[in-house]
């Protein structure tokens, strides 16, 4: 399934984060395009966060810059008063804890304010390319759909994967499923008629396609 996907994505829209990270895979900027991706969608947040980076791309710019400066460099991604308040939360405890630097271990992202299972996730596999799963509702949703496993929660599916997936995937497994969960199998109605994988696919949960 993951070679086949893979064969096809070249054709696909790429994701924001992807975007940000081939732009010299900052850690620092993965972190601040995950936090603004956020209930918010690629279109927006895309935009958003290279607005974002023209004026700050550093824990020590970002602090430079008042909360209504952020606000309006972020506007519309959802949450946006509250996500300049994280932001600048972020690049202080970055500043005071670790040197200004990003961490590179789940556990210690996770103890920063804002930074949760996913975004850390995230960080360490596309910021530092180090093994990590992460589980958005793309991954949740169509590693269940596709019958590889059978979980409730986002949590469940990471440490379902974890058990189960070889680890020589674990790092692109987030972005392969995420930009195909956008392009052809998406939450109502999925691409069927034209999917790579479809005869490799149970279809849990699919009453209706295209």
């Amino acid at each position: 399934m993951i070679r086949r996907l893979r064969r096809t994505a070249p054709r696909w829209n790429p994701t924001a984060i992807t975007v940000i990270a081939s732009e010299g895979r900052d850690p620092f900027r993965v972190l601040v395009a995950c936090i603004l991706s956020l209930r918010t969608q690629d279109t927006t947040t895309g935009p958003a966060s290279e607005r974002l980076f023209a004026l700050a791309a550093t824990p020590e710019e970002m602090l430079r810059l008042t909360p209504r400066q952020i606000e309006r460099a972020i506007y519309p991604v959802g949450f946006y008063r509250t996500k300049a308040r994280v932001l600048l939360g972020l690049s202080r405890d970055l500043l005071a804890r670790f040197g200004g630097k990003v961490p590179d271990d789940i556990d210690a992202l996770l103890t920063l304010k804002g930074v949760g299972r996913k975004t850390a996730n995230l960080v360490v596999t596309i910021g530092y390319r180090k093994p990590g799963i992460c589980v958005d509702t793309h991954v949740h949703r169509i590693s269940n759909r596709l019958g590889y496993v059978r979980t409730r929660t986002p949590e469940e599916t990471e440490m379902a994967l974890r058990a189960r997936l070889p680890r020589r995937y674990w790092i692109g497994y987030n972005d392969l499923l995420v930009t195909f969960g956008q392009n052809l199998c998406t939450p109502i109605s999925p691409k069927c008629s034209v999917c790579p994988v479809r005869a490799l696919c149970r279809r849990v949960g699919v009453t209706s396609s295209r």
